[in-house]
């Protein structure tokens, strides 16, 4: 396994122009994917906002898992499950926290139900892991999943070619390292979502179980195209872009 940017790093006026499938973390679990036709966004906590201070827009809002704490005073439109405040920017965004297989403004989106722990839910909860389809592009977003997939898991998501994980959570590193395996993705995207003091510790820890002999530089952003994808598995670390 290697790691390497892949991508390219051109400022946000030249996004609409850019045929390639754009991937940005902000953070924890939340990750926003842009394509020529639609905008999603995974778990968009309630008070991300992006660099520059404002909300996060999107076509699409996609929730693994229920809030954990909601903030005080918590205020705007809940998801379906009526457990998660989505952030006023997102409102208008089409809502998804449920198994089952969706299209929106052209996008395909297959939510597969996981669990937060490696009991079934027992102690964490249920979790969703969402394959979207974007400009040719396949991506999972596995949330804050806390076991390994089973063949028919795996069989129920079919290929997929970049994986958002993530780390110092749930699943330590060597387990974590296990699940991009079974996965047999060509691009992996780790999501540290602990503490900022523990974060490095868990992506190095992560990056060793995956082979990659040192932290690649991180990228502001993925860009990706079905004929740029790497012939062989290459871990992208991204800057967190979103700010409380």
């Amino acid at each position: 396994m290697r790691s390497g940017a892949v991508g390219d790093k051109r400022p946000d006026g030249h996004l609409c122009k850019n045929p390639a499938m754009e991937l940005t973390w902000y953070g924890r679990t939340c990750v926003r994917m842009r394509g020529k036709d639609a905008v999603v966004v995974a778990d968009a906590y309630q008070a991300v906002v992006g660099p520059t201070g404002r909300g996060l827009t999107g076509d699409i809002v996609t929730y693994s898992h229920p809030d954990d704490s909601r903030l005080p005073k918590a205020k705007g439109r809940v998801s379906r499950d009526g457990s998660t405040v989505i952030p006023s920017s997102l409102e208008d965004a089409f809502c998804l926290d449920g198994p089952g297989e969706y299209e929106v403004k052209d996008v395909l989106i297959t939510g597969i139900r996981t669990f937060r722990d490696d009991h079934r839910g027992k102690e964490r909860g249920r979790n969703v892991a969402f394959i979207v389809e974007l400009d040719g592009v396949h991506v999972i977003h596995l949330g804050d999943i806390g076991h390994l997939l089973t063949e028919d898991k795996l069989t129920d998501i079919g290929p997929v070619d970049v994986a958002c994980i993530a780390v110092g959570g749930a699943l330590p590193a060597n387990r974590a390292a296990e699940l991009v395996a079974q996965l047999d993705v060509k691009v992996v995207v780790p999501m540290p979502v602990c503490d900022d003091a523990d974060a490095a510790e868990a992506l190095a820890r992560f990056l060793h179980e995956m082979g990659v002999p040192s932290p690649p530089a991180p990228q502001s952003r993925l860009a990706l195209m079905p004929s740029s994808l790497p012939d062989e598995v290459t871990t992208v670390v991204l800057e967190p872009r979103g700010k409380l």
